[in-house]
């Protein structure tokens, strides 16, 4: 078995838009990504931060499966792992976390030694690295505004994976940092008063919410295929 073949069979739960890319589920994504491209008027979004309330929502599945389809339109795209605490970026792909966003933000490596590519095409891995004793102060530091930027010029789309708005302070400061934030909510978890507050935080942080992801809910047995749900609602 080939090592792509490998790759797929141990991420299929996650990685629907490589593994089934007619489903409806990935469709889905396809339209979260036609409604980020024209979310904004202005200027294209570039910069987007993957977050939800609390843990469990989805978010890291969210973010990979909209890193893929933003590089099978052809874009070049980076996932960041901005989760220095509990990382799963690695383990969705599979691959080493022996250097990463820690190891830059310290001064250990450069970005360019320690982004390794993807099994899917255009798309690159920024894992998370060591996990360091003080995630926010890295993630608030003038290293993490310089490595943006550098990050722009090698990189149509970076899409940060972060930790849950209402754990710890994580998610706000990357979504100060980033152009858009993207609120992933799970149909029949998230409490309403829970999803707000982290909603309020974001706001606070002047964050920008360029839509919500309602995720893991149910379809009735008569809902069309043409009956798009509209994930940025």
């Amino acid at each position: 078995m080939d090592k792509k073949k490998k790759l797929l069979q141990q991420t299929a739960g996650k990685l629907v838009t490589v593994t089934n890319p007619r489903s409806f589920v990935a469709e889905q994504f396809r339209t979260l990504r036609t409604n980020i491209t024209f979310s904004s008027h202005d200027a294209d979004i570039r910069t987007m931060v993957v977050t939800s309330a609390l843990p469990s929502e989805g978010k890291s599945t969210t973010t990979i499966n909209l890193a893929v389809v933003f590089a099978q339109e052809g874009k070049k795209v980076l996932i960041v792992d901005g989760d220095m605490r509990k990382p799963t970026v690695h383990t969705s792909f599979n691959i080493k976390n022996t250097t990463g966003l820690s190891s830059v933000l310290t001064r250990q490596s450069t970005a360019e030694k320690v982004i390794c590519s993807s099994e899917v095409e255009r798309l690159d891995l920024l894992t998370c690295g060591p996990i360091p004793p003080n995630p926010a102060e890295l993630l608030s530091s003038k290293s993490m505004d310089v490595l943006i930027r550098q990050l722009k010029d090698l990189y149509d789309i970076v899409i940060f994976d972060s930790p849950p708005v209402n754990s710890v302070t994580d998610a706000q400061i990357l979504a100060n940092k980033c152009e858009g934030t993207i609120f992933v909510i799970n149909s029949g978890h998230t409490e309403k008063g829970m999803a707000l507050m982290a909603k309020e935080a974001i706001k606070s942080s002047n964050g920008r919410i360029i839509g919500a992801v309602l995720n893991n809910f149910k379809l009735t047995k008569d809902y069309s295929y043409y009956h798009y749900y509209d994930a940025t609602q």
